[in-house]
């Protein structure tokens, strides 16, 4: 307003612009995240990370830039189920928007990320990718569009069942195809389990197999069945004549079309209405004498179906937890950039004090999920190599990674949604999306219940994988260099008594408790990787931030907390200056705040 005059002098339309905060659009993700580029040095040999260095690069751009575009409109122009041909004919099929069908072409052909882990010669390398490579793909994507991460897990997840528990004329038939780059021939798997009565007691599931005249059919329904679109679906189903409960399950691979090329007896009968993953098409099923090809020998003991399948499962749920921590890096990129530069009160933002301990709430989290990640990519590839000591790490971390970066994707993609204020509550940015997203990740390979029981009666109680657990992370803390001294004595005690307290739950049967030692575990393995991350990268003149992040896991997470106490410590306080300005932690600025 002109005082002299008392007129209202309207603000050019740029400068009204600068008044909204920016996003993240447009950057180069993988640039930009300085915690993943240190972590590569640790969990990749120094050969590969230079050969991939270049791809990550490009695909970070990518991801920030066209991919991010491609995700928002294929978010708002939702598959649509079409039941007949021109011609009639009862020929289902799902139109997809151009956008969602670019991404397959980027996701599935130019990146073999279905594949990478099947074959070798992706990205010229020699050998297959390892399973950190994978994840570290996924990891990017998933900053901008998350529901064609579920149809590429599925589609990499069918063809390593299929090749481990399928015979030779299956794989002959599928495996090629279902990892394969080439768009003509390319086929992509699914997996249809979950019933009318919910998926995760799998006892009660009434879709029959019959043997007919030398082949097995299907009959029955399925009641949500992502990538209904699949090409090639692992089925759970009950044979005829096979006793209840989960002992008389098997598994099939169904063909969306027989080998004449026509459409296999089953039928879409609708797609779901979500309210997340809206680009990525789920559906209601119905078998009506589908043609399919048993995995492994229906009634062998030694390969029972639910067995077979919780291969599967174990996969998918390693591939959520990198979904989760994906989604956590772009929620927390997206409250940063608002924070250094939306301004109110006369200051930018991130000098609110209230401000920087909400934003070390998303920063803890997400760092926790990115170690985790690439650490259980290192385990799982040790695993597959034949280190069974490293298959029982993976056997408590994954449902504990599963259960806890779930549920911390929430509060983070909330939380950064606050941060942006009302703005972040409107489709126009990426935050509604994000919250949207994120709830899917309770749901999907098991509840937070099913997850935490996991660890407690089968991980713990039967496989005693905790003990496994604590000898590899208290050998990562005595081989740590320069961790020791009374911080390495409470990383290792928090552990120590982390993973007793679960044994104890587990031994007792207490239920109603599996959910405390899920997240001890999770907490007391994260505390020691961040930890060992921080001094090894500090050790080598980098950034040892991650040791102060695991010093506020021992205080926040695994400490007695008092809820009438007032006043933040001093630790806390100098390192939230240190780990909230852009510029690394050297070694000595982090021992001296750890000494706090």
């Amino acid at each position: 307003m002109n005082i002299h005059t008392g007129q209202h002098i309207p603000l050019p339309q740029g400068e009204l612009a600068e008044l909204v905060a920016p996003d993240c659009h447009g950057q180069n993700f993988f640039e930009i995240d300085r915690s993943l580029q240190d972590l590569l040095t640790l969990y990749l040999p120094e050969d590969l990370r230079v050969h991939l260095w270049p791809k990550l690069q490009e695909f970070g751009a990518l991801v920030g830039g066209e991919i991010d575009t491609l995700s928002r409109t294929a978010d708002r122009h939702v598959p649509v189920l079409h039941h007949r041909d021109p011609r009639g004919r009862f020929e289902d099929w799902i139109e997809f928007h151009p956008a969602y069908k670019r991404m397959e072409q980027i996701t599935f052909c130019d990146f073999a990320m279905a594949g990478m882990t099947g074959k070798p010669g992706v990205f010229g390398w020699p050998e297959p990718m390892p399973h950190t490579v994978k994840f570290l793909f996924q990891y990017l994507l998933g900053q901008s569009e998350f529901g064609q991460l579920c149809p590429i897990s599925m589609t990499e997840t069918t063809a390593a069942m299929i090749k481990k528990f399928g015979g030779e004329a299956l794989i002959e038939r599928f495996y090629d195809r279902l990892i394969s780059q080439v768009p003509e021939t390319r086929m992509s798997g699914g997996q249809f389990m979950t019933e009318r009565h919910g998926g995760s007691d799998v006892s009660q599931l009434a879709v029959e197999a019959r043997f007919d005249d030398g082949e097995w059919r299907l009959y029955g329904e399925k009641w949500f069945c992502s990538a209904a679109d699949a090409d090639v679906v692992l089925v759970l189903a009950r044979p005829r004549g096979a006793p209840p409960g989960n002992k008389g399950l098997a598994v099939f691979a169904l063909p969306r079309r027989l080998e004449d090329g026509s459409r296999n007896a089953y039928r879409v009968v609708r797609l779901k209405d979500k309210l997340g993953t809206l680009s990525m098409a789920s559906g209601e099923v119905v078998f009506e004498g589908a043609v399919a090809y048993p995995l492994g020998d229906v009634g062998a003991k030694e390969n029972p179906g639910l067995k077979m399948m919780m291969n599967q499962v174990s996969l998918s749920r390693l591939s959520h937890g990198a979904r989760a921590a994906s989604m956590m890096r772009r929620c927390l990129n997206e409250a940063m950039t608002v924070a250094r530069s939306r301004k109110a009160f006369g200051e930018t933002i991130i000098g609110k004090p209230l401000l920087r301990r909400q934003l070390m709430k998303l920063l803890l989290p997400t760092e926790q999920a990115l170690s985790m990640t690439l650490y259980l990519g290192t385990v799982l590839t040790a695993a597959a190599n034949g280190d069974t000591n490293a298959e029982r790490v993976a056997r408590i971390l994954t449902p504990a990674h599963k259960y806890r970066t779930a549920r911390d994707n929430i509060r983070v993609a909330t939380g950064a949604m606050e941060v942006r204020g009302g703005n972040g509550y409107i489709e126009d940015f990426v935050n509604a999306r994000l919250v949207r997203d994120a709830h899917v990740g309770l749901l999907w390979e098991g509840t937070s219940n099913i997850n935490a029981l996991d660890i407690t009666t089968r991980a713990i109680g039967r496989t005693e994988a905790h003990k496994d657990l604590k000898s590899a992370l208290l050998e990562q803390i005595e081989d740590c260099p320069g961790l020791t001294g009374s911080f390495a004595g409470a990383l290792k005690s928090s552990l120590i008594k982390s993973l007793d307290l679960a044994e104890e739950i587990a031994r007792r049967g207490e239920e109603s408790l599996a959910r405390q030692a899920a997240s001890a575990v999770y907490h007391s393995a994260t505390a020691v990787l961040l930890a060992c991350e921080g001094a090894r990268l500090g050790a080598d003149g980098g950034d040892a931030r991650r040791l102060l992040l695991a010093r506020m896991i021992i205080d926040h997470r695994l400490s007695p907390q008092d809820p009438l106490s007032s006043g933040s410590s001093a630790f806390e306080t100098a390192a939230t200056d240190l780990l909230l300005i852009d510029a690394p932690v050297p070694i000595g600025a982090a021992e001296q705040t750890l000494s706090l």
